[in-house]
């Protein structure tokens, strides 16, 4: 149904199977390690008799390669292998292998007493075994699985590199983001909540170096990150209706937006305008529309944008298109297709270009993932996703993740059941990881390619946010979490996590370097904070933390959880909203919202 033609000798659509995908595993996810008898604690992986509904985890965007910063990614080295298990990970066997222990010493009486000397002996070389014991259960404890059919290593435990276990195998670090002298921020501004008849959606957030930029009423608006006053408005025909994740180096950004205002009663217009904006002076350096496939003689509708390199990619229920990112002018458009296929989006950045293809009858589709070449659309390679997946979504590009519910148990509305972490050369699957619902709070929109949250991807691995669940004080409103790492070759829990504390709550949100951003949702009485967590040891530094007085927290969280977009670059930490409701008659006056708020260090 849409989609360009193929290149040359390319078959419309992907053969079956796609290009050396393997056969769908087995479910539940490679590397998770089998529980020993004890009940491992809260954020790791066990193998429960049945699935289980997670709740629904708040909302935060994630922010990889340009990550609406504008700032040019790095490329950390690979993981290296992963160490006997800290806190939070599967208990040690219940009988390790013992060491012969030295021989005792006579004491009194004829009884043999152990020296001092001896006993500290004694100790250091259980202490080793134990070690090296609980080591190799830990490396060897994927169950019965093939470990071809994982994509691992024999189910050892070395990173790409070949490091052995251990440590945190020389990986993160070279983060841009330092922690200022003062951490402690202030209040830089608050944006009101403009008035609309209708729901409408603000989605999006960029910074760049000297503004803060934020859809509002049909118009695009630059802010000045210190004071929220305005530095400049693009007016457009209609309401925003989509934007790139990801900017260009120089600061351009792809969006979609209506033709026409939208009027009573429906308050609704169909979202045909691709644009590409300048972030720096404001302006709108072209737009087009296209026809064609499904939509026949009139406008193709999209969905979503991104871009990479010099191609902006638009997809939606019409089918995929693309940009030349100079000039606008169409690189391919949708076309009907005898097999029924069509690009449901793309995922962009520095990474690469990856489309998420869907062919077959709408009650049992084929999607695939595809790597293409950004300037003719081709597939550089391809990878079939398992039966049961109607939607994907792309984590990240390079490494290539893709996010997927198979079937039907993911029941919480997180649209994930599954990572899978493929080779974008080859399109083979290198692991496939469980995501277990009652654990893991990472979220994807079942309808939109780019739009998953609460995770990360970087040094080779992928970072994700457990659920939240009882701290150790016990109290009531006493609920943290911690965030987690997956080895993207073996698909195993790396050896190390960070913990929110007691009564806060970690989202990740963008990588630097090979370090993670990560905001700290506050308890009651206290200011939110900026961490960077190391993406390597997991230790955390702290770079910003927000007043507690009532009025500035109050505004701090005044935004829904389960959809507030945060950004944070130089200091400058943005909490924004991405829809506005009509104001209800039965709202209370002294319930405060805004459309974004602002804090910064530095005085």
């Amino acid at each position: 149904m849409t989609q360009p033609p193929p290149p040359p000798n390319q078959p419309p659509g992907p053969p079956p199977g796609g290009f050396g995908a393997p056969q769908e595993p087995p479910h539940g996810g490679f590397g998770a390690p089998t529980p020993p008898p004890a009940q491992p604690p809260y954020g790791y992986p066990q193998q429960p008799p049945a699935p289980q509904a997670p709740p629904q985890p708040p909302q935060a965007p994630q922010e990889q390669a340009y990550g609406s910063y504008g700032y040019p990614p790095q490329q950390p080295p690979q993981p290296q292998g992963q160490p006997a298990q800290p806190y939070g990970y599967p208990t040690q066997p219940m009988y390790p292998q013992q060491a012969p222990a030295p021989a005792p010493v006579p004491g009194p009486g004829g009884r043999k007493k152990l020296s001092a000397q001896a006993q500290i002996i004694i100790a250091a070389v259980v202490a080793v075994v134990l070690i090296v014991g609980a080591g190799l259960w830990y490396a060897n404890s994927g169950g019965d699985e093939d470990d071809t059919a994982k994509g691992g290593s024999g189910g050892t435990s070395a990173g790409q590199n070949g490091g052995a276990a251990g440590g945190a195998g020389g990986i993160g670090g070279n983060g841009k983001e330092k922690a200022p002298s003062d951490p402690k921020s202030t209040a830089a501004f608050q944006l009101p909540l403009p008035k609309v008849p209708d729901l409408t959606e603000v989605a999006g957030s960029w910074i760049t170096p000297k503004a803060y930029v934020k859809p509002g009423v049909e118009s695009l608006v630059g802010y000045d990150l210190d004071k929220g006053t305005v530095q400049w408005t693009l007016p457009l025909t209609g309401q925003i209706c989509g934007a790139s994740r990801h900017m260009t180096p120089d600061f351009k950004l792809p969006i979609l937006f209506e033709a026409a205002k939208r009027t009573a009663p429906r308050y609704f217009q169909p979202c045909t305008e691709v644009g590409l904006v300048d972030l720096t002076t404001g302006k709108l350096v072209w737009t087009k529309s296209i026809t064609g496939g499904t939509a026949g003689d009139k406008k193709v509708t999209f969905g979503e944008i991104t871009v990479h390199g010099q191609t902006v990619a638009a997809g939606g229920g019409d089918g995929g298109a693309a940009f030349d990112l100079a000039n606008g002018n169409p690189r391919w458009k949708p076309q009907a297709q005898a097999d029924n296929c069509e690009d449901l989006g793309y995922g962009g950045g520095e990474g690469g270009l990856v489309a998420v293809r869907k062919c077959g009858p709408y009650d049992d589709p084929t999607v695939t993932i595809q790597n293409l070449d950004p300037m003719s659309g081709a597939p550089i390679s391809q990878y079939r996703m398992p039966k049961g997946v109607e939607w994907a979504s792309i984590v990240s590009t390079k490494p290539l993740v893709v996010a997927a519910e198979v079937g039907d148990t993911a029941d919480d509305g997180s649209g994930i059941s599954d990572f899978f972490s493929i080779d974008e050369k080859t399109g083979k699957l290198k692991a496939k990881i469980s995501a277990d619902a009652d654990r893991y709070a990472g979220r994807c929109r079942s309808t939109k390619v780019e739009s998953c949250t609460w995770m990360a991807v970087g040094n080779g691995r992928l970072y994700v946010a457990t659920e939240e669940h009882e701290g150790s004080s016990g109290e009531y409103g006493d609920e943290t979490n911690e965030i987690v790492a997956f080895d993207l070759n073996t698909g195993q829990l790396t050896p190390n996590k960070a913990d929110a504390g007691d009564k806060y709550t970690l989202v990740p949100l963008r990588m630097d370097g090979g370090d993670l951003i990560a905001y700290k949702y506050p308890p009651y009485d206290k200011g939110g904070q900026v961490v960077s967590i190391h993406g390597g040891t997991m230790q955390s530094t702290l770079l910003m933390e927000n007043p507690s007085e009532k009025t500035v927290r109050d505004a701090e969280t005044s935004f829904s959880t389960t959809s507030a977009e945060y950004r944070y670059a130089n200091g400058h930490l943005f909490i924004s909203g991405t829809n506005i409701s009509k104001p209800s008659s039965s709202s209370s006056s002294s319930w405060k919202q805004y459309l974004a708020v602002g804090y910064r260090t530095g005085g």
